[in-house]
């Protein structure tokens, strides 16, 4: 079976960090949520993989090449106007031969386990077309799946109103024939009535997805995305190359990668990442959900938690930086301190596309993106979003 990955949206919700990238590119757990998808296709025997690219298609094409280095053949397809899913679905249908199915999948998911392997024993059990589906806290958002008592879809709203919400939601994972192409042409590529006309003409199975799942929509999205991911470890992971120099206390699973330079007096407390190349300085406190992307420098004295840096990005000594997302090529001045919390403890409300959103958290930090660089001495409040390559001046006070 072949794979069809849909990566092309810009992800406005995403701000700051798909200005400069596509969204299915952003860092979890020490990997690109894309790069994760195709690890996890490849381990369920699926390695001839489809993806749709747009918004800064250069960056996932630079990264992934052809496939080789993931053991996958990738091949690229173009949504240069971004016209929605069916249109997005519809530009590779010359991939698919006429009675294949194949598997269509959302690229900017993150689940606990390989949610593909699931859904592909879901259907060679039954051998029909399958959506998977599963519940979550909040139902508003996503497309609202209603089953019968033989758990086939009966309906699918893709953007439900207020009231009369289904229990389960779609996964963003579906395996379909290939005459679904036609349906699209005859709903003028409308996703939503071409899954009703399938639904009503063969069939749409319910594979349900029980474990942990979340649709990276806003940037807190992310921070939720990475503990499901580090939460699935179980083991620490230490390469040959990496360099702890005395007093190194590790506890928890941690993974650190090639040619990583910690100093005495560190403490990190898994799960956390520690990538490639990257340099910890003295007396570092690495707390629970931390991932320290390729090439990054961490002064003496600092405290991460609960936070992403992407690749090469430095953080100066005696600097706290909680609850954040950190992007590429960020410089973070000595003695910087984000703010993640209110002082009455009510949820942080965070500004992302000029609107402000309760983002239902009590503790959350900063959103940085690509390139900022920000002076010492400052102190960011909570849920702060800096834009990619903003220049934020020391904070002083004398002289005025």
């Amino acid at each position: 079976m072949k794979a069809l990955i849909l990566a092309a949206g810009k992800g406005s919700n995403l701000v700051p960090f798909t200005n400069t990238r596509p969204k299915p590119m952003i860092n979890v757990g020490g990997v690109f949520i894309l790069e994760n998808t195709i690890r996890l296709l490849k381990d369920s025997g699926i390695n001839v993989i489809n993806i749709v690219v747009g918004h800064e298609a250069e960056t996932i094409e630079r990264y992934f090449e052809k496939g080789a280095d993931f053991g996958v053949n990738i091949h690229y397809f173009y949504q240069n106007n971004l016209r929605g899913i069916g249109d997005a679905v519809s530009i590779a249908e010359d991939r698919f031969s006429p009675g294949e199915y194949f598997m269509l999948v959302y690229g900017d998911i993150i689940t606990s386990a390989n949610i593909f392997s699931h859904t592909l024993q879901s259907f060679n059990m039954v051998k029909e077309p399958i959506a998977s589906v599963c519940l979550t806290p909040s139902t508003k958002m996503f497309g609202n799946v209603y089953l019968n008592n033989e758990m086939k879809i009966t309906k699918i709203i893709e953007k439900p109103k207020k009231g009369g919400l289904g229990n389960y939601v779609l996964s963003g994972i579906f395996i379909l024939p290939s005459g679904f192409f036609s349906i699209l042409k005859k709903t003028k590529l409308n996703m939503e009535k071409a899954l009703g006309i399938l639904i009503n003409d063969m069939g749409l199975r319910a594979s349900i997805w029980e474990e942990e799942w979340i649709d990276v929509v806003y940037p807190w999205d992310i921070l939720i995305a990475n503990k499901i991911l580090m939460d699935s470890w179980q083991r620490t992971s230490i390469s040959k190359s990496a360099s702890l120099k005395g007093d190194v206390r590790i506890e928890g699973p941690v993974h650190i990668e090639d040619d990583v330079e910690i100093h005495s007096g560190t403490i990190i407390e898994g799960p956390s990442f520690i990538g490639a190349g990257s340099f910890i300085g003295n007396n570092v406190l690495i707390r629970k959900y931390t991932a320290i992307g390729k090439g990054c420098t961490i002064g003496y004295g600092v405290e991460l938690k609960n936070c992403i840096l992407s690749g090469n990005s430095k953080v100066g000594r005696l600097s706290f930086i909680g609850d954040s997302v950190i992007g590429s090529n960020v410089d973070i001045g000595s003695g910087t301190m984000t703010i993640n919390c209110n002082l009455d403890k009510s949820s942080v409300k965070s500004r992302i596309s000029g609107k402000i959103i309760d983002t239902g958290l009590n503790k959350l930090g900063a959103f940085i993106g690509d390139d900022a660089v920000i002076g010492s001495g400052n102190t960011i409040m909570a849920g702060t979003v800096i834009d990619a390559k903003v220049r934020v001046l020391h904070h002083y006070t004398y002289p005025k």
